[in-house]
């Protein structure tokens, strides 16, 4: 995921705290009231669990982490300073949600959205329409080594391309994160890629060329699933797809000059500019385009008569900011024309923040570290060592939240003892990456799942299943520990 560069950098230097005072069955209190409290609330709550209880349940559950801490002397002022490194860390890629939210704000006033739902809809249909979905969205996430960029651009054109269609809003999310996370994990530009072979003591290339190994045949499995997916759903209850194309046609001025935008948000993320300011430009060249292709709609959003410049600077900021509904003619178009602008990322960014007070706590009070290393003492074989880092990772994006620290708590912990078992390090940094960066989308409350979820407008849950590259990935991974497929050699063991 680059686009939280800094971030990665910060996490790699970080210093893993380890109690002594603390044992493991206090190190894992925490984590079995808070998997208790989030089952319970979503019971209660349901979809609505994400609207603000979660947020509140992950500080109870950090609550409980510091009282653990505070019997195992650990002091209230090394908790809060871990708590505040935490949420500092998330600065990026908070600031990256406020500025997806003003992007697909100024994109759908601007016609630009709907462009790629009009075209699209005549190019893709419901057969070949998912696997279509995971091959654009691998291309788009290895091009510029970030899901997260591809979901806020061509995922969000794909989920209203399939709602279009009348396809599963969970079957195209999970296409779309499917495709957006084989090209993160393989791509030289992606952080993730970069940050698991430096935790592990290896080269960046020889990681990716070994990552192909398990990674290709996953991706090849998601595709014949989605291939047989694309033959098997029914649509007959779908609009008439020449009413639907009419009817955004009616709307907005569709044209092919709306993709320069697209194109050149991507050609600037390919190039390594800061994804900030390629957001931010993007924004802003989809706010002109608005007023020189969509002058009544503005018009409208602004509430004037004319396109003055004080309705069009109220129409611009209001697209950018909060709720944007367009109406047409076609009801089933209306919820697929609607924006929450940057107050739609709001409650997202509340999570995360509630997300990184939990993780931190645990952290700080050595609950983390405690964790792996019991993990690592019950290492009996070589197969053992490959599961015990798989499931540290998939733990660590469940209770600390974020992609990176279940990359490099994990990675750090369990180096020397694969060196020790004679095994060369693109064995854990592939491990890392096969269980710890592709799982934490499947996390509601992990900074990937709270992003995806809210980007794409489909909660995890409806996903979940039909992310089959992410919840897939660890599997392979074990199954070639367990029968020992190509797992690479030191040519001299290290004794213990």
């Amino acid at each position: 995921m680059s686009d939280k560069p800094n971030k990665a950098k910060y996490r790699e230097n970080e210093q893993i705290i380890d109690n002594k005072e603390l044992n493991i069955w206090e190190a894992l209190i925490p984590v079995f009231v808070l998997v208790a409290m989030l089952a319970y609330n979503v019971y209660v709550f349901g979809d609505d669990a994400l609207s603000g209880s979660n947020q509140f349940i992950l500080l109870m559950g950090g609550a409980v982490a510091a009282i653990v801490g505070f019997f195992n002397k650990v002091s209230y002022k090394q908790m809060i300073a871990e708590v505040s490194e935490n949420v500092r860390s998330t600065t990026g890629a908070l600031l990256i949600l406020l500025m997806v939210g003003a992007l697909s704000g100024s994109w759908l006033v601007s016609g630009i959205i709907p462009a790629m739902i009009y075209y699209g809809l005549q190019i893709l249909n419901p057969t070949i329409f998912l696997a279509a979905c995971v091959i654009i969205c691998a291309i788009i996430s290895i091009a510029t080594g970030s899901s997260w960029t591809t979901a806020a651009t061509v995922g969000i054109a794909l989920v209203g391309i399939g709602e279009a269609l009348g396809i599963s809003l969970g079957m195209t999310a999970g296409a779309v994160l499917s495709g957006a996370y084989f090209g993160d994990k393989l791509s030289p530009l992606s952080d993730t890629t970069n940050l698991a072979p430096a935790m592990a003591g290896g080269e960046l290339f020889s990681h990716i060329r070994y990552m192909t190994l398990t990674t290709v045949p996953t991706i090849s499995i998601t595709l014949i699933v989605f291939i047989i997916l694309g033959f098997t759903i029914d649509t007959s209850g779908v609009a008439d797809t020449d009413t639907i194309l009419n009817t955004i046609e009616a709307t907005f001025n569709i044209n092919g000059w709306l993709f320069l935008v697209p194109a050149a948000v991507i050609f600037m993320i390919v190039k390594k500019a800061p994804p900030l300011l390629a957001l931010l430009i993007g924004t802003l060249l989809g706010s002109v385009f608005a007023l020189i292709f969509q002058p009544d709609i503005i018009t409208n959003l602004g509430g004037g008569n004319t396109l003055d410049f004080e309705s069009s600077y109220k129409g611009i900021l209001n697209a950018i900011t909060v709720d944007t509904a367009i109406e047409t003619s076609n009801p089933a178009l209306n919820d697929l024309f609607s924006s929450g602008g940057m107050a739609g990322m709001l409650g997202t960014i509340w999570l995360i923040v509630c997300a990184m007070v939990f993780g931190g706590i645990m952290d700080g009070i050595g609950a983390l570290a405690r964790i792996t290393k019991s993990l690592l003492n019950m290492v009996t074989s070589d197969t053992g060592l490959f599961a015990s880092t798989g499931l540290s990772c998939i733990v660590l994006n469940g209770t600390a939240s974020d992609q990176y620290l279940a990359l490099v708590v994990p990675g750090k912990m369990f180096s020397k003892a694969y060196e020790e078992r004679g095994l060369a390090p693109e064995n854990l940094s592939r491990t890392l990456e096969d269980t710890g960066t592709v799982t934490s989308v499947l996390v509601p409350w992990n900074t990937c799942g709270a992003y995806h979820s809210s980007v794409l407008g489909v909660a995890v849950g409806e996903y979940f299943i039909y992310a089959i590259f992410s919840w897939l990935s660890p599997i392979m991974t074990m199954l070639f520990a367990a029968f020992k497929i190509k797992i690479k050699r030191l040519t001299t063991t290290v004794k213990a």
